[in-house]
């Protein structure tokens, strides 16, 4: 049964509470916000004070928070637990709502398969009779949860349509994930023992099932360098550029260049002119579609072009990319403040490497390092 507004609420099934006093059942005239997030979700740490500002300004209207943290990556209930408690002591000291811990995934199984919530943050708007009145992002609730409070969001046409949009656009994403989710879990369990051979027999069943799916792709490319199969993943790798070309996608170019270019990432089992031929035509292709004199944001894809300009001898082409990178973080359409605070640090550093000399964004200083930043790898990602 599809879990969605006007659905009662599915009862609240957890291990313990880890703030807060228990909540055993959904008190009618009270409305709660039940929040689904993790320690390592970004976007949901940077939510969480937006959630104890709505949880000061509206309790006397009679609002409840609940996060509820089910998404912790631990190998036991005890270790999650205490990751969670020590990460809530450093980081929300002064928090003020409840936070409930489920480590056996019985939350995921009664609110976010039934409602095909794919991601986190999500957040659950329970209603004063105990039904659902939102499931969406947090950053709505500053539109939606007066309407709610003062009983005249669920009536609305907007309401009715956001609820039927929302059920639109992710029931598939929903499918696809029950789909991927075992494949998944096979595949980072061998990754884990470094049992490479059980990780490419599931990677291979991923894309046999899914052959278009990025992350099995990239998946593929990360076992065959395990095992050191260097030709078998030089045909692969030839095969996602110019898949990406034909795309004409700019994640998976930028995907292509990372496997190429990040310092991250090992491609010394490329022959280096053909690293920078498929360097080349990926750069032109995403510059063409995303070209430095258009709005297109640019944090995402300039950077990885920039690597390949900088490790081909063209270090001005690499300076002149990263700071147009760093002039679009302000505008036309400047990206949030969590993200740009996200971005600077590794921007800046590259850029000051590129220079050779101390660079300044604002507050934000880097100084030339003789190792670059490494980042983070471009990896399958483990589906929430």
């Amino acid at each position: 049964m599809v879990l969605r507004m006007e659905s009662p609420a599915p009862s609240i099934k957890v291990e313990n509470w880890l703030r807060g006093e228990p909540v055993t059942n959904f008190q009618p005239g009270k409305v709660y916000i039940v929040e689904f997030w993790a320690t390592w979700c970004r976007p949901c740490a940077a939510e969480m004070l937006h959630l104890m500002q709505l949880q000061n300004n509206y309790k006397e209207s009679g609002l409840e928070v609940v996060g509820v943290a089910a998404d912790e990556d631990a190998p036991t209930a005890v270790e999650a637990r205490t990751k969670l408690d020590a990460w809530l002591t450093e980081n929300c000291p002064d928090l003020n709502y409840r936070i409930a811990f489920d480590f056996a995934g019985e939350m995921g199984k009664l609110w976010r398969e039934p409602s095909f919530a794919v991601g986190i943050p999500t957040s659950f708007v329970v209603d004063r009779d105990g039904h659902i009145a939102f499931i969406g992002h947090p950053s709505q609730l500053d539109e939606v949860l007066p309407e709610v409070l003062n009983g005249s969001w669920r009536t609305s046409d907007k309401a009715k349509a956001a609820d039927t949009q929302r059920i639109a656009r992710s029931e598939p994403m929903a499918r696809e994930q029950a789909l991927k989710k075992p494949i998944d879990d096979r595949f980072w369990a061998a990754v884990k023992l470094e049992n490479w051979k059980t990780a490419l027999s599931a990677i291979e069943e991923g894309i046999a099932l899914m052959p278009h799916d990025l992350n099995f792709r990239l998946g593929h490319h990360l076992v065959l360098h395990k095992m050191q199969d260097m030709w078998t993943g030089l045909s692969l790798m030839r095969q996602l550029v110019r898949d990406a070309i034909d795309r004409n996608s700019e994640d998976w170019m930028i995907a292509a260049l990372d496997q190429l270019f990040h310092p991250a990432n090992d491609h010394s089992r490329f022959p280096s002119a053909e690293r920078f031929a498929m360097g080349k035509e990926l750069s032109e292709h995403i510059l063409a579609l995303n070209p430095p004199q258009g709005d297109g944001p640019k944090f995402r894809s300039y950077p990885a072009v920039a690597r390949y300009y900088h490790e081909n001898g063209n270090k001005d082409r690499a300076i002149e990319l990263l700071e147009l990178t760093l002039r679009s973080l302000g505008g036309p359409e400047p990206v949030s403040a969590e993200l740009k605070e996200h971005l600077l640090p590794d921007l800046l550093q590259a850029l000051a490497n590129y220079k050779g000399e101390k660079v300044c964004y604002g507050a934000v200083s880097a100084a030339p390092q003789n190792k670059p930043p490494e980042g983070a790898k471009v990896l399958p990602t483990k589906n929430t």
